[in-house]
């Protein structure tokens, strides 16, 4: 299977455009006894007690019988279709593929376990696979920092004719800056839950210093540094510009990103939301190695170097909006140029407050919020069935549902949530599960049923919910 443009059953996306393939039953007849789409339990990836009875427990609190079903079916899908956990060595070691892809992502290997952390002190064998989820990502580090995607071992990749340097173990070398950041924060939140420190070994060490050093060397204050890439491909956004660098940019301090979080090419390279994260990611390598009483000067140097970017998003990537006044841009190039959307994938400019220590009442981050959930981003679609953010991956007129749960977490507002919900349970196509994107005006056209990052998202914010406003699962929707 090919990259992340993979769709589901009923829908082909390709460069010639969509394909509905017509009859799948589960479209046509709505389930109406609410049955677990979830496998058998003799067929599931892996099992946890705690987890079992988080669910049980949570479905108590929701009056909504059919968004009762739906986290049924969504908080657990990474766990029970796509962990392979394995003891290798005498360690913990954890692949995870995306559901429909058979490769194992560092974004979304990151994003499809964190919500499960909570529960780690309480299941040491879920603890210990999530361990292993950061070892294996150690290990892929080391590999190639430049790479997104990874196979379980040396078995080449459907890629491998990418104009890039392409090993074996690679299943795609897309550069994405919040490839290393995620890796960070699971592995931060992991020993801020556990209180483990053994993650953090001289594998971890290395791999960190090959962040630091890829950061660097991709701010490009001396020369375009050692990564490029091209595909052949009739998919503009699948290949790099500029000879495989990317459009000319200004030196800032930023770190400029080939792709944004989407796999899609960067039209700006120095991409806002990915910066914003990387600042994060470099504080939270710094405390860990100020605990782990680190002498190396590594920790200065992530502080150093958080601060240089912070203070290039400060000067370059604010601009001023004629209509919603100062606002972050989604990309800039350093000379002046900059690009002003939004796309539904996180690191987003939407979700900044999920990654990251920006209050929800920034006012920057106020009016951008405004900006993307409205016409004036040109991947906000409003159509008869619901209104969210989309981008580029899929084209227009299709919705993220990771837009509408990525809205409701990062909301302060009942409205706001209680709209969020509403949507997603309108446009799950009877099928109980998140999917990738659907068309704004018929849910029943959507992309990739099995996408494991948006149903572990959806089951993270019926999670929030319960803790934090409980009474909004006490409606019925």
């Amino acid at each position: 299977m090919k990259g992340r443009r993979q769709f589901v059953k009923n829908i082909s996306i390709t460069s010639a455009g969509i394909t509905i393939f017509p009859n799948l039953n589960i479209l046509k007849n709505k389930n109406k006894d609410f049955k677990s789409q979830r496998p058998e339990r003799i067929n599931r990836r892996f099992s946890s007690e705690i987890i079992e009875e988080k669910i049980l427990s949570t479905k108590k609190n929701i009056k909504d019988q059919e968004l009762s079903w739906m986290f049924e079916n969504c908080f657990p899908n990474t766990l029970d279709t796509t962990v392979y956990y394995k003891m290798e060595k005498g360690l913990p070691d954890t692949f995870v593929i995306t559901g429909d892809i058979d490769a194992m992502w560092l974004r979304d290997s990151s994003a499809q376990v964190f919500p499960y952390i909570q529960f780690c002190k309480q299941d040491d064998a879920l603890k210990k696979l999530i361990e292993g989820v950061i070892r294996r990502q150690t290990d892929c580090i080391l590999i190639d920092p430049y790479a997104n995607a990874f196979n379980d071992g040396p078995k080449g990749s459907d890629w491998k004719s990418d104009h890039t340097k392409m090993l074996p173990e690679l299943h795609e070398r897309k550069w994405e800056i919040d490839s290393l950041c995620y890796p960070i924060r699971l592995a931060y939140f992991y020993w801020k839950n556990t209180g483990d420190t053994s993650v953090f070994n001289g594998k971890w060490n290395s791999a960190v210093k090959l962040i630091y050093q890829t950061f660097r060397e991709q701010q490009r204050k001396n020369n375009k540094g050692p990564y490029s890439f091209m595909r052949t491909t009739q998919w503009q956004s699948d290949t790099v510009a500029g000879g495989g660098y990317g459009a000319p940019i200004k030196y800032t301090g930023m770190i400029a990103s080939m792709f944004r979080p989407s796999d899609d090419a960067t039209l700006y390279p120095y991409l806002i939301p990915s910066n914003i994260f990387a600042v994060t990611a470099l504080r939270q390598i710094a405390e860990i190695l100020d605990f782990l009483k680190d002498t190396s000067g590594l920790k200065q140097n992530c502080l150093d170097l958080s601060n240089e970017i912070e203070r290039g998003i400060q000067n370059y990537g604010i601009i001023k909006h004629p209509k919603f006044g100062n606002i972050y841009a989604y990309e800039v190039d350093g000379f002046g140029n900059y690009y002003c959307m939004d796309d539904a994938n996180v690191p987003s400019l939407l979700g900044l407050p999920y990654l990251n220590p920006i209050p929800l009442d920034d006012k920057i981050y106020f009016n951008t919020r405004n900006f993307v959930w409205s016409e004036n981003n040109p991947f906000f679609f409003k159509g008869k069935s619901a209104e969210g953010i989309g981008g580029p991956h899929v084209g227009m007129d299709y919705i993220w549902h990771m837009s509408l749960i990525m809205r409701a977490l990062t909301s302060t507002m009942d409205s706001e949530i209680i709209q969020s919900l509403q949507t997603l349970k309108r446009t799950h196509a009877n099928t109980g599960f998140m999917h990738e994107s659907f068309h704004k005006d018929n849910p029943e056209k959507f992309t990739r049923k099995w996408f494991a990052w948006a149903n572990t998202l959806f089951g993270e914010l019926i999670l929030k919910l319960d803790k934090e406003k409980p009474y909004l699962l006490k409606q019925q929707y």
